[in-house]
């Protein structure tokens, strides 16, 4: 299956049935790839179940797949959920989601803090970044890409996990190093604060809150080069590899 073409198909993958791909599927088969009839493909739903098929019709806009085996990949047990205040460029936000998604983040939450700028919430675009993400490094599981949530409800709803810290800029004496005190193994959620970080109540609202504060290095980094340090930093604690 390694060696197939992998595209994203948002619907049941059942064996022995016919799927309809969608327009841009479609069109990139039959434009990009030149791909034929016959030829043989895989599909991935975002939700750890892949199917596997021939190219019954090749069109520009209706592409058909004839599905004829279906298989399941559990998900990884290493879970990070990454709680991050978005800029107002987009473009940046853009390259974060996707480059989150290529190291394997399980969901993105958007946090509205006091300094957060006002971010236009693109979804439709943002969940093709993700799917698009996914099959570049053949992935199976579609993060969760929240809503826009506020602090204090984003305390509240990872209150009971094991391993939770909020990176920040204050006080270097008190933070501790990422890398040095990740535990391997733990569902762990991580914050990093927006354009001009956290403010000094929320930090000490979030320590109340069980989470323990870090940092990413020496260098003060933009959020989004925060965000993909501490995937990054995840990977390495869990597998050894980035």
């Amino acid at each position: 299956m390694s060696q197939l073409s992998h595209f994203f198909y948002n619907g049941p993958l059942v064996e022995n049935s016919i799927v309809v791909l969608d327009d841009d599927t479609s069109k990139h088969i039959w434009q990009v790839l030149r791909m034929q009839e016959g030829d043989r493909i895989a599909l991935t739903d975002g939700k750890g179940n892949i199917g596997e098929g021939n190219l019954l019709a090749v069109e520009r806009h209706k592409s058909k797949v004839a599905l004829d085996s279906i298989s399941f990949q559990e998900r990884a047990s290493e879970i990070l959920h990454l709680c991050v205040g978005f800029t107002k460029n987009n473009n940046r936000n853009e390259w974060m989601l996707e480059k989150a998604t290529e190291l394997g983040v399980t969901a993105i939450v958007p946090i509205a803090a006091s300094r957060s700028e006002k971010a236009h919430f693109r979804l439709d675009r943002w969940q093709k970044i993700l799917m698009s993400a996914i099959l570049q490094s053949r992935q199976h599981y579609l993060p969760h890409l929240a809503d826009i949530t506020s602090l204090k409800e984003v305390l509240k709803q990872y209150e009971h996990l094991p391993q939770k810290f909020v990176a920040h800029c204050y006080n270097v004496e008190s933070r501790k190093p990422l890398s040095g005190i990740m535990k391997p193994g733990k569902e762990t959620v991580l914050l990093i604060g927006p354009e001009g970080d956290f403010t000094e109540e929320e930090v000490a609202l979030c320590i109340d809150h069980g989470f323990v504060p870090v940092s990413l290095g020496k260098q003060r980094l933009r959020t989004e080069t925060a965000a993909i340090t501490a995937c990054a930093f995840f990977n390495v604690v869990n597998d050894g590899e980035v």
